[in-house]
């Protein structure tokens, strides 16, 4: 699927499934901008792949509308994919910490939509702007001791739906994809017994690598996919079916 000529900005590109996609849309020949918290990182990311980086706070409003302003023209394709993935499960709902929930979907729900919102403009300025949440199978089958990230991305899943809405009449297709368990850093304190839950019950047996999402993604990035715009795209080898 060739990008050339679009400008597709995306949010949590400094390592993981980010930085997989980065490499992916760069190869498919978008004119990139990277955004992450992790400065170091995404800046050395971006330097190879010949990209513009923008430092980026999910949970700070400013910062969101420090990196929407710093976009050269009109915009093509936004991916949120920056979340807070880590460290947040294996606990029952009753022992949360109240401050983690609200981190939690400040980052993965509030931040995607402000991002959404800073963006819009160039978005509609670009007249084919693309909108990719990044959502989880998690939201889809009730995952249990997550409940702060499956919340969280029940509400992308939501959130998908109704900004297709807003936003159709500007030609801005929004869709969503929800991937499984991927075989990333941010999944390695998963325990094994989850792992090997998603391994046996996929349709296609095994793990599931960052890169199977990578291609649909570049695809719902392109002008051909506004038929799918509300749309949510379980891409996760079978494991849940939407």
């Amino acid at each position: 699927m060739s990008l050339e000529g679009r400008q597709i900005l995306l949010t949590g590109a400094a390592r993981g499934l980010g930085a997989v996609l980065a490499r992916h849309l760069a190869e498919s020949g978008a004119q990139l901008v990277l955004a992450d918290i992790l400065e170091e990182e995404g800046r050395a990311l971006a330097e190879t792949l010949g990209a513009q980086f923008c430092q980026l706070d999910l949970r700070q409003p400013a910062s969101i509308e420090a990196v929407a302003s710093q976009l050269d023209g009109p915009l093509h394709g936004l991916v949120n994919n920056g979340a807070i993935a880590t460290g947040i499960g294996g606990i029952g709902f009753e022992d949360v910490d109240i401050d983690v929930w609200d981190k939690v979907l400040e980052v993965n729900l509030r931040g995607s939509w402000l991002m959404i919102r800073a963006c819009a403009p160039a978005l509609r300025q670009s007249g084919s702007g693309r909108i990719v949440n990044l959502a989880s199978d998690t939201a889809l089958w009730g995952a249990p001791n997550l409940i702060s990230y499956v919340a969280s991305k029940g509400g992308i899943i939501s959130m998908t739906r109704s900004l297709a809405r807003e936003l159709g009449k500007d030609g801005i297709g929004v869709t969503a994809v929800a991937p499984g368990i991927l075989t990333t850093p941010s999944t390695e304190y998963v325990p094994q017994e989850r792992h090997q839950q998603y391994e046996t019950g996929r349709a296609v047996p095994g793990k599931q690598p960052p890169e199977d999402l990578a291609a649909t993604i570049a695809f719902l990035l392109s002008e051909a996919a506004l038929p799918l715009t509300g749309q949510l795209l379980p891409v996760n080898r079978g494991f849940v079916f939407a």
